[in-house]
């Protein structure tokens, strides 16, 4: 679906210091601004995105780990340390998740 539309509004001084304030802020032009705040859509918002990245980047490293250890449990290498550092990265793995759910909302 193209942009097809124009909107024309007023705004008062003060108003457009902040439109502008928060345009630069998040790094977006009025019009994507203007966009977010109609659709609310979490995944608009830079910083979530940036967190949801960091969540995906953490949760393959956690991955690799975990499958290390299941190699060495297939082996019959598996130890008690082994263990306590799958339980550790399933704890961090929850408390990021549950962080995310948190920061971003249960929507």
């Amino acid at each position: 679906m193209g942009m097809n539309l124009r909107k024309a509004y007023r705004l008062t001084e003060e108003q457009n210091a902040e439109l502008q304030e928060k345009v630069a802020e998040l790094g977006m032009t009025e019009s994507e601004f203007i966009r977010l705040l109609i659709t609310q859509r979490p995944k608009d918002y830079p910083e979530i995105r940036a967190m949801l990245n960091s969540l995906i980047n953490e949760v393959n490293r956690i991955g690799v780990n975990i499958n290390e250890i299941v190699h060495n449990n297939n082996s019959i290498l598996y130890s008690d340390t082994d263990k306590s550092r799958l339980m550790a990265y399933m704890q961090r793995l929850n408390e990021m998740v549950s962080k995310a759910v948190v920061d971003i909302g249960d929507n």
